[in-house]
């Protein structure tokens, strides 16, 4: 059975560095463990889908938790799917200081990411019209 999962979280620390190490991190393990999605960061707000078999994204998502490098980790979204909606990424990535600020703004209060204040599928929502307008970088692994 697969599911989908959306999360958000505050970073400790946010950096180039640090966004590209989560990032080759998830190209490099996800595939192996059937796992798809999104990483959409704002600030030091991370806000991740991820897609595939429920034990598989079950074990990331505790790891995440454990993660040092996130607190506040808050689960906004979980469903069983049918089909994927983020199956061309091992992991794409959103960075929202490069998107027009009136899509943020459509979907929340203040045109800064802000996850934790609105519902999870509004969040959903925004990362699917990130997809249409092709904001999305880092398709299929790279």
């Amino acid at each position: 059975m697969m599911v989908r999962l959306l999360y958000a979280s505050r970073a400790t620390a946010v950096s180039p560095e640090t966004i590209d190490a989560i990032l080759a991190q998830s190209r490099t393990r996800n595939p192996t463990q059937g796992i798809t999605g999104i990483l959409c960061h704002g600030g030091d707000v991370f806000m991740q889908v991820l897609e595939g078999g429920r034990d598989a994204v079950n074990r990331l998502y505790g790891s995440i938790v454990r993660d040092s490098r996130h607190h506040d980790v808050t689960l906004l979204h979980f469903e069983e799917i049918a089909e994927r909606r983020f199956s061309g990424w091992t992991m794409g990535v959103v960075n929202l200081t490069r998107v027009n600020p009136s899509i943020v703004l459509k979907y929340s209060a203040r045109p800064v990411l802000d996850p934790f204040t609105v519902p999870g599928r509004a969040s959903m929502a925004m990362l699917e019209e990130l997809i249409a307008t092709a904001s999305i970088v880092g398709r299929a692994g790279g």
